[in-house]
């Protein structure tokens, strides 16, 4: 992990898979909540792509320097900064659940230096609706998260996880292939409540950009069995975007779906080779 100093004076973290190269680079944009760490089988499935992967650690995690009342457009900025520290002028843009939004901001933002996007169970805007909350399992933090960051750090403090919101392909996974998201997740906890609070209340006040933004051509995925996110967010955030290419995949639920991460690697690469 790198860090790198932003010119506001805040420092973000940097996980890198091929530092001083010249490799295709795709921007991993981590779930809610990470500590910032690269793992498998992310790498892996980069690496044999002969891609770089990269990824910056949202303000309040994992050591980085909180940002409290960002936005989710925030991050566009502070990733372009990093790209200009490390020399990469064109990137390939690729979200998990949390991260999904902010991959899709920096597509939107950064439109001179993302050159594709997808995103995979990735929550919509927020409208204060029954249709956006319904389905959601464990819905707690980001209810708090309306009445602002204060509510939903409170909340934190006593929260406990609620195991209903992974149905049994997302438990399968998570003893397997995708173990080491579970224990970053973990881990993320140790880190303070700031980057989880700050994450929700984004998700729930105006993200700064509106999809329809989004210039470049991006994939969305969704599992039909997401109870975190329920699917209903994948279509309402599909109909959301131009030029869309929607996946709904039958049988997977929130981490599950993250088996369609090396074919979407494989479009980005192709797309960044172009």
């Amino acid at each position: 992990m790198r860090s790198i100093e932003l010119r506001d004076g805040r420092f973000v973290l940097v996980d890198d898979t091929a530092p001083d190269t010249e490799r295709p680079t795709v921007v991993w944009h981590h779930e809610s909540p990470h500590t910032g760490v690269l793992f498998e089988p992310l790498t892996s499935a980069a690496t044999a792509r002969g891609l770089r992967l990269v990824a910056v650690t949202r303000p309040g995690y994992g050591g980085a320097d909180a940002l409290p009342g960002r936005r989710v457009a925030d991050g566009a900025q502070d990733l372009e900064q990093v790209l200009d520290v490390l020399g990469v002028a064109r990137v390939a843009v690729l979200g998990g659940s949390g991260g999904g939004p902010h991959a899709l901001a920096a597509a939107a933002l950064l439109p001179h230096r993302v050159a594709a996007a997808a995103v995979l169970a990735c929550p919509a805007p927020f409208e204060d609706t029954s249709e956006w909350w319904d389905g959601m399992a464990a819905d707690g933090g980001l209810r708090a998260a309306t009445a602002g960051r204060e509510a939903r750090i409170a909340w934190a403090a006593s929260a406990t996880f609620d195991p209903a919101q992974f149905v049994d392909v997302d438990r399968a996974a998570l003893d397997g292939d995708w173990a080491a998201l579970g224990r970053d997740a973990g881990a993320a906890g140790a880190t303070g409540l700031q980057g989880g609070a700050d994450d929700d209340v984004a998700f729930v006040t105006d993200w700064g950009f509106e999809p329809s933004a989004v210039t470049v051509p991006p994939v969305v995925v969704h599992g039909a069995r997401d109870r975190v996110v329920p699917v209903a967010h994948g279509r309402r955030l599909a109909a959301a975007l131009p030029a869309v290419e929607y996946e709904e995949r039958a049988t997977d639920g929130h981490i599950a779906v993250l088996a369609a991460v090396p074919a979407l690697l494989d479009r980005l690469a192709a797309v960044l080779r172009s």
